[in-house]
């Protein structure tokens, strides 16, 4: 299952999806069948000028950072859940030291909390999630990040294994059962907070969605936007990766509704 989502997502992103259509178009026409090429050929470019020149994936990715807004600190918090994805691990491989990618805020934010919190203990889930599974995933290279801030090793539970955000849910339930832990902040990006709350309330892990690493403004409406396609391209790979996932995750039974709120 890992590696045929990912090899569907390579195949399905939009700006691999624009291509491929165009593509087929192109190859279409010069077979002879020019309507059809030209159906495919517009489809591609369609989703081209989607992807690069409107704000269509900033509007459907704020649709998912504002399901879960940030609640007020509680008085005491015991345990820190936090998602794997923010270290550059193929580059810590071949160059060392500590390397995050956008993603960032979500060990920032775990760094902060636990100093608001001294007594909580931190889970730290991720793995490689690389197809070629060589890497160290983000628990292991955590290690050295949290260290770097004098956050004492025993407070922290590393899940080394998971590669999904399912995978994530599933190890969790077990680690926390394992060291008695529990009442526990579910950090992560705000977008993909819908999905991991889904995913882990399907295991019967109650959290506090503590969302954070915001991608939009909270103001973004529908309409062209030729300033930015570079970034425009980027919101809009990623809302449609994590919307395709709240999808995939549905319809396999993996959570209870589309949209968890």
């Amino acid at each position: 299952m890992f590696l045929a989502s990912k090899i569907f997502w390579l195949l399905a992103q939009p700006l691999s999806l624009a291509f491929f259509s165009i593509l087929i178009g192109f190859v279409l026409a010069l077979r002879g069948r020019a309507r059809i090429g030209g159906v495919f050929g517009s489809l591609g470019l369609g989703v081209l000028f989607l992807t690069l020149f409107t704000t269509t994936g900033s509007y459907f990715l704020q649709i998912l950072e504002e399901r879960f807004p940030r609640l007020s600190p509680p008085a005491e918090l015991s345990c820190i859940i936090v998602l794997g994805g923010a270290f550059e691990n193929v580059v810590i491989a071949g160059r060392g030291g500590i390397e995050l990618n956008q993603a960032a805020e979500r060990f920032v934010e775990t760094v902060r909390l636990a100093k608001t919190y001294p007594a909580a203990r931190i889970l730290v889930s991720g793995g490689d999630g690389s197809l070629s599974g060589g890497y160290a995933g983000d628990a292991e290279a955590s290690r050295a990040f949290f260290g770097a801030f004098d956050i004492a090793p025993e407070r922290l539970v590393r899940e080394e294994d998971s590669r999904t955000t399912f995978e994530n849910a599933r190890n969790t339930r077990d680690l926390l059962s394992t060291n008695r832990m529990e009442h526990c902040a579910l950090v992560t990006s705000a977008y993909h907070m819908p999905r991991s709350v889904g995913l882990f309330r399907s295991f019967g892990i109650d959290v506090l969605p503590w969302p954070t690493d915001y991608r939009t403004s909270g103001k973004v409406r529908l309409g062209f936007d030729f300033t930015q396609p570079a970034l425009n391209a980027q919101l809009t790979t990623t809302a449609a990766k994590e919307w395709t996932g709240l999808l995939a995750y549905y319809l396999l039974g993996r959570t209870q509704t589309l949209l968890p709120h």
